[in-house]
């Protein structure tokens, strides 16, 4: 089928609409909405779906408008008003694969699309249903960065195998062994220990693999600053780090491959954001925390794509790429409206270049300058507009953003970045749309017509919610302007 038959088939309101569900659990279930069994002539001939599906069958997407992660997720309901399906709950549910396809009843399997795909979170039941909850497969990273234990003779060889990531100024490192003075902060191979101090004051070392030891017995706290994980080629920009994250950390079954990435898209990314960044997990954290934090760092969040790809957008006027258009044909009569409006703010301050260890006690012939630094956790960089300030009776103050950006330029240009998108009022429209806006992708540029709030010649901006439903064929948009 090709892709003009295909849009052709979502704009025709006689067609015989399905969606299919396949789930990895053991054995694997196939289910459907209308029965439905793959032709003779199929790859996988004669398979039976079973019409179980009740209910929409739908996947919810989200940009944060406030620079937090949000996940999709839906929820798919089961008959089993006659109990055949109660076996179901001895079952592991937990982190396997779903996929949803959609395609027509008369169609051959390989005809179908797949339109989502996550991982179930859970499988609950009530007195007449079945409840398999899905999510991205996001959560499949929401586990422990490392169970590697740091090991040794130390006193702290049961605590986490610390992790360094980009470039990282006065971190603590671990005491793996106290006999010769030798000290981890990864537990790979690393590209640099840049300086070691004793409070304040640069002393001798050796570098070794994810550490270093001292010279000589060490006096007061012992601080580095380094450039970490080199294993494959040393990484210090964000999506390059999300990639390794993603694929090379946590749990080995729960890990990315790079079937999971969107490369054309990851790819792009690296392209426009260059800037140097540096992660320390000296403690437990999970991937997908990781991943956050470096994303946000340029105002990012990490988004699964609907056929299962890790992708990094991130909210932004005006959109990148051809904007998709919406017009009144393409929506329900009357289902137009404003569901939220942003809070207009005339500063930003964005936190950079952290110390990864404040420190009030410092040797004495430290320069005053450079102990006033290591007493502070963050440099700021700001950016104000008085003239917005004065109109709406607001302040230029803001609270911080704290980032993994190091250098002053890049967090500068976030500031400003920031400021320019919200020190105006934004809106976010919403209408139900036809099947032909089933293929919408989340953070793609749209221009939306309507005959009230101002739209009648079109505004263009980006598309920040889907929530589409493939069993009725419709799909709500929400587009910020």
């Amino acid at each position: 089928m090709t892709e003009a038959e295909y849009r052709r088939w979502l704009r025709d309101d006689t067609v015989r609409r399905t969606v299919l569900l396949e789930i990895d659990t053991d054995p694997m279930r196939r289910l459907s909405v209308i029965p439905y069994t793959t032709l003779p002539t199929d790859a996988t001939p004669n398979v039976r779906y079973d019409a179980l599906v009740k209910g929409g069958v739908g996947y919810q997407e989200r940009l944060s408008l406030d620079g937090g992660s949000t996940g999709s997720f839906a929820s798919i309901e089961l008959h089993n008003e006659d109990g055949a399906l109660d076996a179901w709950m001895g079952d592991v549910w937990r982190n396997r694969a779903i996929r949803i396809y959609y395609g027509d009843v008369s169609w051959e399997r390989s005809d179908y699309r797949l339109v989502a795909a996550g991982v179930v979170d859970r499988c609950e039941q009530d007195e007449n249903t079945v409840i398999i909850t899905l999510v991205d497969k996001l959560e499949a990273l929401n586990e422990a960065l490392t169970e590697d234990l740091l090991g040794g003779p130390g006193q702290d060889a049961d605590k986490v195998m610390p992790y360094t990531f980009g470039e990282c100024h006065n971190i603590t490192p671990v005491l793996y062994n106290t006999a010769v003075h030798e000290y981890r902060f990864s537990g790979a191979g690393t590209e640099r220990v840049i300086e070691v101090r004793a409070n304040g004051v640069i002393v001798d070392f050796v570098a070794i693999p994810g550490g270093f030891r001292l010279t000589q017995s060490p006096i007061g706290t012992i601080t580095a600053s380094v450039q970490g994980h080199s294993v494959g080629g040393y990484k210090n920009r964000i999506a390059p780090l999300i990639q390794l994250l993603a694929t090379s950390f946590g749990p080995a079954s729960n890990r990315f491959t790079s079937d999971d990435l969107d490369a054309d898209s990851l790819a792009a990314f690296d392209l426009e954001h260059p800037e140097p960044v540096g992660l320390y997990a000296r403690d437990y954290i999970t991937v997908l925390q990781g991943i956050v934090e470096l994303a946000k760092s340029v105002g990012a969040q990490p988004i699964m794509s609907r056929t299962g790809k890790l992708r990094l957008l991130r909210v932004q006027l005006p959109a990148s790429g051809d904007a998709a258009v919406i017009r009144p044909s393409d929506y329900e009569e009357g289902s137009l409206e404003p569901i939220g409006h942003s809070r207009v703010i005339a500063g930003v301050r964005i936190d950079y270049c952290r110390n990864w260890t404040v420190q009030q006690i410092i040797e004495n012939g430290v320069p005053e300058a450079h102990r006033n630094l290591y007493a502070q956790e963050w440099l700021t960089a700001s950016a104000t507009d008085p003239s917005v300030a004065a109109e709406y009776r607001i302040s230029t103050e803001s609270e911080s953003e704290p980032t993994m950006l190091l250098r002053n330029e890049d967090a500068q240009a976030e500031a400003n970045r920031g400021l320019a998108l919200w020190s105006s009022p934004r809106t976010v429209y919403r209408v139900r749309g036809f099947a032909q806006l089933l293929e919408l992708q989340l953070g793609q540029a749209a221009t939306i017509y309507g005959d009230r709030f101002g739209l009648e010649a079109g505004k263009t901006g980006q598309i920040v919610g889907l929530d589409p439903d493939y069993t009725t064929g419709r799909c709500n948009v929400e587009v910020l302007i």
